[in-house]
């Protein structure tokens, strides 16, 4: 009987955040070390440095509804690097897990490249810290108060207040669908 109430009350309660251990030791290492800010990803991420590497582009686009001919031709190489990233000393790739943010397009398995140089305004989808759990949500701001609200009817919008653990780690400046 009591397993039956512990599942209805996880049921009814909005999804628990999942983090992975290097994730979590992010977080403990930048809450920590209150000097690391947005531009210094570097210190505190290990980046590995690759050669570029490019993809051919198509100058033809590729029509989803009728087949159409294709052109033989081909536009300059395609390099993700410049398609996906702005700063890259301010960004990093986060795995999505849940369905809360399915209405803005972001499935679980599928990656966010957040960029921590950018500010969040109201509307922005961001990567955020919230009671040492993180999230991602659509940042909302009206006035005084602020809120991170899900893009499912399924989950609840989180309300934040003065003594709400919060932090924005960064701006969701891209997303990659993995099919």
């Amino acid at each position: 009987m009591a397993s039956t109430a512990k599942r209805a009350a996880k049921a009814t309660r909005p999804a628990r955040i999942v983090r992975p251990s290097l994730t979590a030791e992010l977080a403990a290492r930048l809450i920590s070390n209150r000097s690391l800010r947005a531009g210094d990803v570097k210190a505190f991420l290990p980046v590995e440095v690759r050669q570029a590497a490019m993809v051919p582009l198509m100058a033809a686009s590729a029509a989803c509804g009728f087949p159409s001919p294709a052109d033989d031709y081909l536009d300059r190489p395609l390099d993700f690097n410049d398609l996906l990233i702005e700063n890259p000393a301010a960004t990093f790739a986060v795995r999505i897990a849940g369905e809360s943010m399915t209405g803005a397009g972001l499935f679980p398995g599928d990656i966010a490249i957040v960029d921590r140089s950018r500010t969040a305004v109201d509307g922005s989808i961001v990567l955020a810290l919230l009671a040492g759990e993180f999230t991602i949500k659509r940042y909302r701001k009206r006035r005084a108060r602020i809120w991170l609200q899900a893009e499912n009817p399924k989950y609840q919008d989180i309300q934040l207040d003065e003594e709400s653990a919060f932090e924005v780690w960064g701006v969701i400046a891209k997303s990659i669908r993995m099919l």
